[in-house]
C-alpha cells in the first residue's frame, strides 16, 4: 500500500512550462459543424486550416476555418489518442470579424459529444484581439482525446486561424523497467547475491532484503545508485520503495539527481529532491509538477559510513519530442 510522502523537499528546476509541451493538434484530425459554402471563398474555410501550424490570420490567405451562420457552430480536433492537456492556444481572425470569437467555449473529453458526460468545459473565451494568439493554461490538466470549440447561440459564425493543444500522454509505463541500473559498490559478504543494482528496477516492490528484490551497497562515503533510461525523458514523478525488514532509516537524507550525463557518476546533475524519510517497507511518490528532463536518475546518500538500499525505483514521464511514455 502506498503512503503519502511523510517528509520530502522537492527542489526542481522548472525546465518545462505548460506552454512548452508539444503541439498535439498537429498530429490530429479536424472537423467542424458545417463549412462555409460561398462559391468564391469557401475553398479557404476548411477545418484543417486551424491545425496546419500556420497562425496567419487573414482569411483569404487560406489558413483559417469558417462555418456557415448557424446555431451553436463548433470546431473539433481529434488527437487520435488521449492526452493530459496542459494548455490551449487560439489564434483569432485578423482581417475582420474578431468579435465573433466572443463567448466561445472550449471542451476537452474522451467523446466526440462535446456537451456529454465524458467531456468537460475547461474555458470560456471572453474575447481575443483581432489576429492575436491567446494562451489558455489548464491548471487542472484535464485528460481527453477531443478538443472542441463551440459558439453557443443562434446566428453565430465560428472562425479560427490556429488551435494549438499542448500536453502529454498520461504516463502509465514505468520507464525504469526499460533501463540499466548500476551502483557505487555492491555489498560483499554472505548475502551479496541479493544486493544487485538491477533489483531496484525488476518491477517487484518486495521490501524484504533476502527475498532478492532490493539493492545494497557497501558502507562507504556517498553511496549511490543510478538508472540509465537509455534516452531522455521529461520525468513527472518517481516512486521509491524503502527496505522493510530493517534499517529503513538509512534512506534519510537521500538525494535524487536527474540529468543527461553520467560524468562524476551523475552526481553533478541537478538535485531535484531530498528525502527526509520513508516508512519501513513503504512506497512513496515524489512528483515533479513541471517535469524535469534527463536520461539518468541517481539516488545518493551524502556523507561517510553510509549504506544505500532500495527495494524499487519507478520512473514515470514522457518523451519530450513525441509526448509519449
Amino acid at each position: 500500500m502506498e503512503h503519502a510522502m511523510m517528509f520530502y523537499l522537492v527542489l526542481f528546476l522548472p525546465m518545462y512550462s505548460a506552454y512548452d509541451y508539444p503541439n498535439l493538434a498537429l498530429r490530429g484530425k479536424a472537423t467542424q459543424s458545417q463549412r462555409y459554402n460561398n462559391a468564391d471563398a469557401g475553398v479557404f474555410a476548411a477545418a484543417y486550416n486551424a491545425i496546419d501550424g500556420n497562425r496567419n490570420s487573414n482569411f483569404l490567405h487560406g489558413s483559417c476555418t469558417h462555418t456557415i451562420e448557424q446555431t451553436n457552430p463548433w470546431w473539433r480536433v481529434d488527437l487520435l489518442e488521449s492526452y493530459v492537456i496542459t494548455a490551449i492556444k487560439i489564434t483569432n481572425r485578423g482581417d475582420c470579424c474578431g468579435n465573433r470569437i466572443n463567448g466561445a467555449e472550449i471542451y476537452v473529453g474522451t467523446s466526440e459529444v462535446y456537451n456529454g458526460p465524458n467531456s468537460r468545459r475547461v474555458a470560456t473565451v471572453a474575447g481575443i484581439p483581432d489576429g492575436a494568439t491567446e494562451s489558455i493554461p489548464l491548471t487542472d490538466e484535464v485528460e481527453g482525446r477531443y478538443v472542441t470549440v463551440v459558439l453557443p447561440g443562434s446566428n453565430r459564425i465560428l472562425s479560427l486561424c490556429e488551435v494549438e493543444v499542448n500536453g502529454y500522454q498520461a504516463p502509465s509505463a514505468n520507464l525504469a523497467l526499460r533501463g540499466k541500473a548500476t551502483q557505487s559498490q555492491r555489498y560483499k559478504g554472505d548475502w551479496d547475491v541479493y544486493a544487485a543494482a538491477y533489483n531496484a528496477i525488476d518491477g517487484n516492490q518486495n521490501s524484504i532484503f533476502i527475498h532478492g528484490s532490493c539493492t545494497h551497497t557497501l558502507e562507504q562515503t556517498n553511496p549511490w545508485w543510478r538508472v540509465d533510461l537509455l534516452e531522455s525523458y521529461v520525468i513527472t514523478s518517481i516512486k521509491i520503495t524503502n527496505r522493510g525488514d530493517c534499517c529503513g532509516n538509512r534512506i534519510a537524507g537521500a538525494e535524487i539527481h536527474i540529468g543527461s550525463s553520467k560524468d562524476y557518476n551523475g552526481l553533478d546533475s541537478p538535485k531535484v529532491a531530498t528525502i527526509a524519510g520513508i516508512p519501513d517497507g513503504a512506497t512513496d511518490t515524489i512528483p515533479f509538477s513541471d517535469g524535469v528532463e534527463g536520461r539518468y536518475v541517481i539516488v545518493v546518500i551524502p556523507g561517510s559510513n553510509k549504506i544505500l538500499s532500495l527495494c524499487e525505483v519507478e520512473v514515470y514521464g514522457f518523451n519530450a519530442e513525441t509526448g509519449k511514455a
